[in-house]
C-alpha cells in the first residue's frame, strides 16, 4: 500500500479470457437472486475480465478481448458486499454493480463458462479484503501504546546473586564412606586393659599391675589402637592390589 504523497500501484489480481454479461430484471423486494432468470442462452456482451486492486479498492473491469477497449468497471469497497453479489441457483453466475466516472451505476449479470474460472474470481476478492484487513490490524496496534505491564529482569541496586555449579557434589563424591571410620578408638571409662597381643606372645609370666596409674592405662590404649590401625591399613592395601591386578586381568582378557 502507498504511502502519502505517493501514487498508489495497480496490481493484477486475476484475469479471465472470456466473460459473459446479462442484462437482469429489476429486483423484487429482497428474493434472492436466480441466474435462470436470466437469458443465459443469449449473453449480451462477452468479452474478457481483468480484476486489479489500487491500495484498499479493487475493480472489476471488463475489457474488449482484441482491443482491449474498457466496456464497465465495478469499483469494490469490500467484499461479501453489494457491489458483488452471488446469485442462489449457480456458482458460476453473479450480479455485479458497474460504476461510470459521473459516479452513475447499474446492476447487470455476469457469468463464467468454466466452474473453475469462476471460484478464481471469488477467491482473488477474498485474498484482497482478508488482506486489507489484516493491514487495518496492524495500523491499528501500532497507533494503540502498549499497556501491558513489562517484565523487569534487572538487578535491583546492591542485589547480587550467588551460584554453585557442582562443587557441593563433586566433594560428596570425592569423600569415602565409611561405616565405622579409622580414627582412634575413645579411650575406656577405666580399669583394667588387656595386653595388646605382641604382649602377650613375648611375655606369658608378665601381669598387669592392679594398681597402675591412669598413665600407664593411656600408654596401653594407644599402644593398642596404633596396632589395629596399622592392620586395618595393611588389610586395605592388600585388598586395593588385588583390585588392581583384577582390573589388569579384566583388560588384557577383553583386548584378546
Amino acid at each position: 500500500m502507498a504511502t502519502e504523497g505517493q501514487a498508489e500501484y495497480e496490481s493484477v489480481l486475476c484475469v479471465k479470457p472470456e466473460v459473459c454479461v446479462y442484462r437482469i430484471p429489476p429486483r423484487a423486494s429482497n428474493r434472492a437472486i436466480r441466474a435462470a432468470d436470466w437469458k443465459l442462452d443469449a449473453p449480451d456482451w462477452t468479452g474478457r475480465m481483468r480484476v486489479t486492486a489500487r491500495g484498499k479498492v479493487a475493480y472489476v473491469k471488463l475489457e474488449d478481448k482484441i482491443s482491449g477497449e474498457l466496456f464497465a468497471q465495478a469499483p469494490v469497497d469490500e467484499y461479501p458486499g453489494i457491489t458483488v453479489e452471488t446469485v442462489s441457483d449457480s456458482s458460476r453466475y453473479f450480479v455485479l454493480r458497474i460504476q461510470d466516472d459521473n459516479g452513475r451505476s447499474a446492476f447487470i449479470g455476469i457469468g463464467f463458462g468454466d466452474r473453475g474460472d469462476a471460484f478464481d474470481f471469488n477467491v482473488a476478492l477474498q485474498d484482497h479484503f482478508k488482506w486489507v484487513k489484516q493491514e487495518d490490524e496492524f495500523k491499528k496496534q501500532a497507533q494503540e501504546p502498549d499497556t501491558t505491564p513489562k517484565l523487569d529482569l534487572g538487578f535491583k541496586e546492591g542485589q547480587t546473586i550467588t551460584l554453585n555449579i557442582g562443587q557441593s557434589k563433586k566433594r560428596d563424591r570425592s569423600r569415602p564412606q565409611s561405616s565405622g571410620g579409622f580414627g582412634l578408638l575413645p579411650p575406656p571409662p577405666g580399669g583394667k586393659l588387656a595386653p595388646p597381643p605382641s604382649a602377650r606372645s613375648t611375655n606369658h609370666n608378665t601381669q598387669p599391675s592392679a594398681g597402675g596409674s591412669d598413665t600407664a592405662l593411656r600408654l596401653t590404649w594407644i599402644k593398642t589402637s596404633l596396632f589395629l590401625c596399622f592392620k586395618m591399613q595393611t588389610l586395605l592395601l592388600h585388598l586395593s592390589v588385588q583390585n588392581k591386578v583384577g582390573l589388569v586381568i579384566a583388560k588384557s582378557v577383553h583386548s584378546v
